[in-house]
């Protein structure tokens, strides 16, 4: 039953990445509402995937690259809803769904089979700090998503191509100001990751840091964050500026999870 729930929500999402591709060259009312329907429905069946996961693991699905990709993909979708919720941004749809329709199906090629926890893994820690991580990862995902509208909505500007994407996207004020609220959440979200997870390593190995790489690169993307938002307070690095930095951001982002999982090995790699 997993499984079907997990292929039907790759389906609604993949549904609602064509549409945004058409979103993007002929938008209208009416693509707007297929994406959102799409997307909720396609969050639905995820969700019921993940919660038919749980019953069968007996813990939060998130301990291999399979789970992690599709929880991982799962907080960026909540996070999206949100963001339509509260700010109601033109054309958020095309800029968000290839790339969780791409964070799922690279969920799909990773092996799906259930294994046993590691002792060291039967923690209560497990939950708190993978769900803090994940979550403020989506965070840096969707401020990803809008410093690249950003970025085009700023060349349309500068080119004076004033038509087409330039009328439906956001102002450049707008979209530097959610860039800036959505690393505000990630970025507490990621400190507590970190903090969790050094009282974690303490309870399980007597030492709150061992230098593993997953534990470097999350205190480097920290590292970058915490530059990104001095930046900002003090050198009034906005606009172009701080979206290229939170580019910058999400690749880290996106190297602590894939590459160190699949190219480096640690405490921290799926099994």
């Amino acid at each position: 039953m997993g499984v079907l729930l997990f292929e039907l929500s790759l389906t609604f999402y993949f549904a609602a990445t064509i549409v945004s591709i058409i979103e993007l060259f002929r938008g209208s009312k009416a693509t707007s509402r297929f994406i959102l329907i799409f997307a909720v429905v396609g969050f639905a069946f995820h969700s019921a995937s993940i919660i038919a996961r749980y019953v069968t693991a007996g813990h939060l699905p998130i301990t291999s690259l399979h789970e992690a990709s599709s929880f991982y993909t799962w907080c960026i979708v909540l996070i999206f809803f949100f963001l339509e919720y509260r700010y109601r941004l033109d054309l958020l749809g095309p800029f968000t769904m290839p790339m969780v329709f791409i964070l799922m199906l690279s969920s799909s090629v990773f092996p799906r089979e259930i294994k046993e926890l590691s002792p060291v893994l039967q923690s209560y820690w497990l939950g708190i700090h993978t769900f803090l991580a994940f979550l403020g990862n989506a965070a840096f995902a969707m401020a990803f998503g809008i410093s690249i509208m950003y970025l085009v909505q700023e060349h349309h500007l500068k080119t004076k191509h004033l038509g087409g994407l330039f009328q439906r996207l956001p102002s450049l004020q707008i979209l530097d100001e959610v860039n800036y609220k959505l690393i505000i959440l990630g970025f507490p979200l990621l400190t507590l990751a970190i903090i969790t997870g050094a009282l974690w390593a303490e309870s399980a190995w007597g030492s709150y840091w061992r230098w593993d790489p997953k534990e470097v690169w999350s205190l480097i993307t920290w590292f970058i964050y915490v530059l990104v938002l001095h930046a900002r307070l003090t050198a009034g690095w906005r606009g172009r500026k701080a979206a290229m930095l939170s580019i910058v951001g999400f690749i880290s982002v996106l190297f602590t999870f894939f590459g160190v999982n699949l190219l480096l090995k640690g405490l921290h790699a799926f099994v």
